[in-house]
């Protein structure tokens, strides 16, 4: 069995540990869309941040482990969405939450570099199996009021449109194709059984686990 991709957590009791961790993503952030995932090497990295190069490998001993943290530690955006009891709005709100972190430049670069060089790169395809399982971890916790917890395939289900919008087709995702996927994807898990929908006088459609 592989080992985990190796990624240093940060310290909160050492402020000093954190800040250089902030500031060399920060910088990476700026570099990665002007020189690319191969233009980005350790030795640029570590003079535009002022830091040595034994200091980046200790936090992030290969490129696809930096690429990482770039996925997930990136900017605050200001819009994920809160736990919810209503899947659709819950499903509507992260995909919108996606969609925006995608437009980031850096965000986008590190997605597609890591996908690219999974198949022949062991740290790149387990970067990238640990993104998909952070998300779909961090989606079950917002659905948690809902009594609905999604499997990989269902997972897939949702967010799959979107990236093949954005990447594959190269064009816009707009809130409405997102309304049309979320529905799709509602319509799905009511015919597995997973959803019932319930209707509330003069109230939208609720949708919550069936077993409940």
């Amino acid at each position: 069995m592989p080992q985990p991709l190796h990624r240093r957590q940060p310290t909160p009791s050492n402020p000093r540990v954190q800040r250089t961790r902030n500031r060399v993503l920060t910088v990476a952030r700026e570099l990665l869309p002007q020189v690319g995932p191969t233009g980005l090497t350790y030795a640029l990295l570590a003079e535009r941040a002022d830091v040595t190069r034994q200091t980046l490998y200790r936090h992030w001993p290969n490129r696809a482990a930096l690429l990482f943290d770039l996925i997930l530690e990136g900017p605050d955006l200001g819009n994920y969405p809160e736990p919810g009891s209503d899947v659709r709005a819950v499903a509507t709100d992260w995909l919108k939450s996606l969609r925006a972190g995608i437009s980031e430049p850096a965000i986008r670069t590190a997605v597609l570099a890591v996908t690219a060089q999974a198949d022949h790169d062991p740290d790149s395809a387990q970067a990238l199996a640990r993104i998909g399982q952070d998300r779909r971890a961090a989606l079950n916790k917002l659905l948690e009021p809902s009594g609905v917890q999604l499997d990989d395939a269902e997972y897939t289900l949702l967010y799959g449109p979107v990236l093949a919008r954005l990447f594959l087709d190269r064009s816009h995702v707009t809130d409405e194709f997102i309304d049309v996927v979320v529905a799709q994807w509602l319509t799905t898990l009511e015919a597995g059984e997973r959803l019932d929908t319930r209707r509330a006088p003069g109230a939208g459609a609720h949708y919550r686990n069936a077993e409940s």
